[in-house]
């Protein structure tokens, strides 16, 4: 897009407007020597090709950007573009970087966190970073990788022989809930940087508890099964429940850039959420003094409408409806995982049949999901049943946790059940 300037006067080159750089004045004044012909063709002004000229006789060292205009046009640029290379810099010797440092990691195996590759405990657990939990069905923490493993599968059968007996619930006071099922649930793309949420997680719990005679052994089975979905419509919203459901046709999929799911993931939360539910049944029924469901994928993330972190089902509001349904009047739910269980608070925010405390990190709502405040304490006549105990920042250890349970959660569970008989 060009016009050129004759005689002091503009004309337009096929009605297109002229485009400077810099004031149209300036401009102006730099292109008023250019030669036109009717048809609008730019020629070469007189003045550059003296310039054209000079510049074949000036010494080597004189630049010609400063024989440039302040202000240039387009053509200006088009005609001078040797101008814009800068001769006075030499990068003949640079090279770009070819070598990428790589730092090292290794991923615990019991805890699943990230560690760099000169330590040799995980910095969470102290699980060693050779640990033999998946293959031989022991902590290797507290012995070095040269631990003659032969010796400790031999102690293992030994004890597992003295403890193995049949369990029943008239001699177990401890149910444990598994189904490798559960399993299939999995992120289907590779990645580098393996999930935290993966199926080695219960695949190391069950190892230890085998390897210990707790489980198989000590504690009574609870069989999984898949919850219905008039169970689940009690916790979430129909178009949620369709919505997971609807993973069992992808191969892979994700809710959240951290929630994945593939065609087995419906399945292994419809056995997560329907153990949960068998497990409460058994311990309100009496047939079993407490227990333990191992599952997958988790749930206190899942709201009613939605699913995140990691979450698809809200297992303990499932279990917590189904104890009530199997004749509970008042439920407490304790929610000790270093995230807030968002999607927990917010199903049972207004129910005082439910009574939910929550010790999490918080940061003042700066770490994830970031809510959980203390001012959060439920609504609409349920004030007082939501409790949160938001740490300020990480690192927080036993004895904080102690003093919690001694001086918050135990008081207020003992009130409100004493008030509640």
């Amino acid at each position: 897009q060009v016009s050129c300037v004759t005689n002091g006067g503009a004309k337009n080159n096929q009605g297109f407007k002229r485009k400077h750089l810099g004031s149209d004045e300036n401009t102006t004044a730099c292109c008023h020597d250019e030669v036109s012909d009717d048809k609008g063709d730019i020629g070469t002004s007189g003045r550059d090709t003296s310039t054209n000229i000079n510049d074949d006789t000036q010494p080597d060292g004189v630049s010609k950007r400063k024989r440039l205009p302040k202000e240039l046009t387009f053509q200006d640029m088009y005609n001078n573009q040797d101008a814009f290379d800068d001769d006075d810099e030499d990068d003949s010797d640079w090279e770009p970087v070819q070598k990428h440092l790589e730092i090292l990691k290794w991923f615990c195996t019991n805890c699943t966190m990230v560690n760099l590759d000169d330590v040799v405990h995980c910095d969470i657990c102290g699980e060693h970073k050779e640990s033999g939990i998946l293959k031989h069905g022991f902590y290797a923490s507290p012995c070095s990788p040269e631990l003659d493993l032969i010796q400790v599968e031999s102690e293992a059968r030994e004890r597992d022989k003295d403890l193995r007996f049949e369990a029943s619930a008239s001699n177990c006071s401890t149910a444990v809930g598994f189904d490798e099922r559960m399993l299939l649930h999995s992120e289907v793309e590779m990645k580098s940087h393996p999930h935290p949420e993966r199926p080695d997680r219960l695949r190391a719990i069950a190892a230890s508890l085998a390897v210990a005679g707790i489980f198989p052994g000590k504690c009574y089975p609870i069989p999984a099964r898949e919850i219905t979905q008039e169970e689940l419509r009690r916790v979430h919203s129909l178009e949620h429940i369709e919505t997971v459901e609807l993973t069992s046709q992808i191969l892979s999929s994700y809710f959240t850039p951290d929630t994945y799911a593939n065609e087995h993931s419906a399945y292994a939360a419809r056995l997560a959420a329907g153990l949960c539910a068998n497990l409460a049944s058994a311990i309100f029924s009496g047939r079993v003094r407490n227990g333990f469901a191992l599952v997958r994928p988790p749930g206190h993330h899942a709201g009613v409408t939605q699913a995140m972190g990691f979450c698809l089902h809200n297992n303990a509001a499932v279990a917590a409806l189904a104890a009530q349904a199997a004749g509970a009047k008042k439920v407490l739910i304790v929610d000790w995982d270093v995230h807030h269980g968002n999607g927990t608070q917010e199903i049972f925010e207004q129910n005082k049949s439910v009574l939910y405390i929550s010790l999490h990190r918080h940061e003042g709502g700066k770490f994830y999901p970031g809510t959980g405040a203390a001012f959060e304490v439920g609504s609409k006549g349920a004030e007082g049943y939501c409790v949160n105990i938001p740490w300020s920042r990480g690192g927080v250890g036993d004895n904080d946790y102690i003093f919690a349970f001694q001086h918050v959660v135990l008081p207020i569970a003992n009130c409100s059940f004493q008030v509640f008989s």
